[in-house]
């Protein structure tokens, strides 16, 4: 399924913002639509900008694979409120993940930004980033991504559509990926019901796309699922 454009973007200045329009739609019309799009990261360092690649879809409490399967929690609470905000989480004790929500509010959709190409604000993501290799791997994969933008628990339940320059984090409208470039398959590190969804959406050959991975079970420390509980 290949989403309807945004047809009426926020002005500010030069830069056209997507509006919360374009977030009040099913999960499985915005995920696809924001490839191509520009997402907004502004630091007290400066302004970041990502170009997005790919993308997950999490379907809220119909959707096995999505933190909202079971109800409303603390740490998922973001993801009930109204379209156009951020839910960040905590992901294997380790690693921040950074989520846009979408769909009519208490319905708890969103789409997993996984990877993108850092366009603007390249020195800073190279400092948070020491590591990668070459500048398309400076937000390849969700927690490098996350790593790159120096996002954190404290921007979940960030506006997205306050379209303030100075606002933390927005999306420009610009120009969305061509359809015919968007792949989707499954989603990554996904298992149970929710494995063969093919809810995972990137641009085709684009160098910024993370690998593919199926589920592996994962053998847990006592103790740590209480501790990211209280993440």
């Amino acid at each position: 399924m290949i989403a309807g454009r945004d047809r009426k973007p926020s002005t500010t200045g030069s830069h056209r913002y997507v509006t919360r329009s374009f977030f009040d739609r099913p999960v499985l019309d915005v995920a696809p639509d924001l490839l191509g799009r520009t997402l907004v990261r502004t630091t007290p360092e400066g302004r970041l900008q990502l170009r997005i690649t790919e993308v997950e879809a999490y379907a809220g409490e119909a959707d096995p694979g999505s933190h909202a399967y079971r109800g409303k929690t603390a740490r998922n609470a973001s993801m009930f409120g109204p379209p156009g905000h951020a839910y960040v989480y905590f992901i294997y004790g380790m690693w921040w993940s950074l989520n846009l929500v979408c769909g009519p509010e208490g319905h708890a959709s969103g789409v997993l930004l996984r990877a993108g190409e850092v366009v603007r604000g390249e020195e800073q993501a190279r400092q948070r980033r020491p590591k990668a290799r070459k500048d398309t791997e400076l937000a390849k994969g969700p927690a490098r991504l996350a790593t790159a933008l120096a996002v954190d628990r404290t921007l979940d339940g960030t506006d997205l559509c306050t379209h303030d320059q100075s606002a933390p984090l927005s999306v420009l409208a610009g120009e969305p990926g061509p359809p015919s470039a968007i792949r989707s398959g499954p989603r990554t590190g996904v298992g149970g019901d929710g494995a063969h969804h093919p809810w995972r959406f990137w641009l085709s050959d684009d160098p910024t796309v993370s690998p593919y991975r199926p589920h592996k079970p994962r053998h847990r420390k006592p103790g740590l699922d209480a501790a990211r509980a209280a993440t």
